[in-house]
């Protein structure tokens, strides 16, 4: 193609039709235009293509993470609302007067307060994209705010966490300190046994914690995080996380 319009080009100069070759060499760069255009064209379509293989890739990913998280986050409001259900129940107890039992009561408090409560959300892909500048291949806006505002969120909830099991040691150590069995507690819900530990042949009562002004103070300080954790914190998270899910779900292409 080429060498013919080389020869045209060659024969119109010779025959002095410098109109013509005016006219033809617009036409040639004209031509060369439109070929430059159709190969950025196809080069762009490539890169778009690539791209949206990417990001498919990303987004199925991200609903994998998200999936996971979102079993783990029902899960751990769950075990928080049997946390301070326990934990209201001992408050009630105190003003009963018919006292429960010592295994009944050591039930309740390792319920309450024995487990330390904190979301392990998963995202290894979430980060990875952040730290390489991925997050830029999620061509949905809103999903892409979504993603920067997630980590946010996980840090104010680490924060309200660990003010959480600052109130659950509080009450513990009240309740140690003022002269209460954790040995008790251990023996009467079999957990001394699964510690390899004898039950003690002289047990101490625990039911007089139920009179301890200052163990119902912390309790109720317990109570009153843990039901803030629930509803300030894992419910918006929940709902933050669903609407990810949702939008996760309409980007990725069947």
């Amino acid at each position: 193609m080429l060498k013919l319009f080389r020869k045209v080009r060659k024969q119109l100069i010779a025959e002095k039709k410098f109109r013509n070759y005016l006219i033809y060499a617009i036409g040639e760069i004209f031509l060369v235009v439109i070929g430059i255009l159709i190969a950025l064209a196809i080069d762009n379509a490539n890169d778009n293509r690539i791209k949206r293989e990417k990001e498919q890739v990303y987004l199925k990913g991200l609903k994998e993470e998200f999936e996971t998280s979102k079993i783990k986050l029902e899960e751990l409001i769950g075990y928080n609302k049997d946390s301070y259900e326990a934990a209201v129940t001992i408050v009630d107890l105190m003003d009963k007067q018919e006292p429960p039992s010592e295994e009944k009561l050591s039930e309740l408090f390792v319920t309450a307060f024995a487990y330390d409560i904190f979301f392990n959300p998963n995202n290894s892909l979430l980060n990875e994209m952040i730290n390489s500048g991925s997050l830029k291949d999620i061509s949905n806006d809103t999903l892409r705010i979504q993603l920067t505002n997630w980590i946010s969120f996980i840090d104010d909830i680490a924060n309200q966490e660990k003010m959480l099991g600052e109130e659950r040691n509080n009450t513990v150590n009240v309740f140690r300190d003022e002269g209460h069995s954790i040995r008790t507690i251990l023996d009467y819900t079999g957990m001394s046994e699964k510690l390899g530990i004898p039950n003690s042949k002289n047990p101490v009562s625990n039911l007089g914690a139920l009179e301890s002004i200052a163990f119902e103070n912390n309790i109720l300080l317990f109570i009153i995080t843990s039901q803030s954790t629930e509803t300030e914190h894992y419910n918006p998270l929940l709902m933050s996380l669903n609407s990810i899910l949702e939008n996760i779900n309409n980007e990725i292409k069947e």
